[in-house]
């Protein structure tokens, strides 16, 4: 699985990447070298961030083949503004050319791996399977999402929301 910064980052600041370790479950986790220079360019700000830099289970692509730099740059020409967004470049460049399943939460990105048939899931979807599947209980998702709202991390419902949402969009069963 190759992350995005963004759930690594809301995840990490506000106490809760353990959760996503546990959804990788026995599958890899890998970052490109974009995201991790994004992250390596807020540590200052939130000191957190070294969960992620400095945790063994999250390997780094160093990826400099002309296959992964080509689809990189392709991305780069739609994404990247204000310097921002390199590291859904990478991301989705990793999910182009290795075949791995990219976890995304913004909707732009997600939509071009969705166009070009690059395997992509996003957080609300993993934890969403991990409630049916009885790993993680739904009031627990719904105090880890209020805190990633919170957090200002960007969800398509307000506080208190989760359960509502993941209901009306058939992730989860009515109670």
């Amino acid at each position: 699985m190759v992350f995005d910064t963004g759930p690594l980052r809301h995840f990490a600041v506000n106490g809760w990447l353990g959760v996503l370790k546990f959804l990788a479950g026995d599958r890899s986790v890998i970052v490109p070298e974009s995201v991790e220079h994004e992250l390596r360019n807020q540590v200052h700000d939130h000191p957190a961030l070294h969960q992620v830099l400095d945790a063994g289970w999250i390997g780094v692509d160093r990826s400099n083949d002309m296959s992964f730099l080509m689809a990189f740059a392709t991305y780069e020409q739609r994404l990247v503004a204000n310097g921002r967004n390199r590291g859904e470049c990478g991301v989705l460049a990793l999910g182009k050319t290795r075949d791995f399943e990219i976890v995304v939460d913004d909707s732009v990105p997600r939509a071009i791996a969705e166009e070009e048939g690059i395997r992509v899931t996003a957080t609300l979807p993993l934890l969403c399977s991990a409630i049916r599947e009885g790993q993680l209980t739904l009031p627990m998702v719904e105090a880890l999402a209020d805190d990633l709202i919170s957090g200002k991390y960007f969800l398509p419902f307000g506080p208190g929301g989760f359960r509502r949402w993941a209901q009306e969009q058939g992730l989860i069963e009515y109670e």
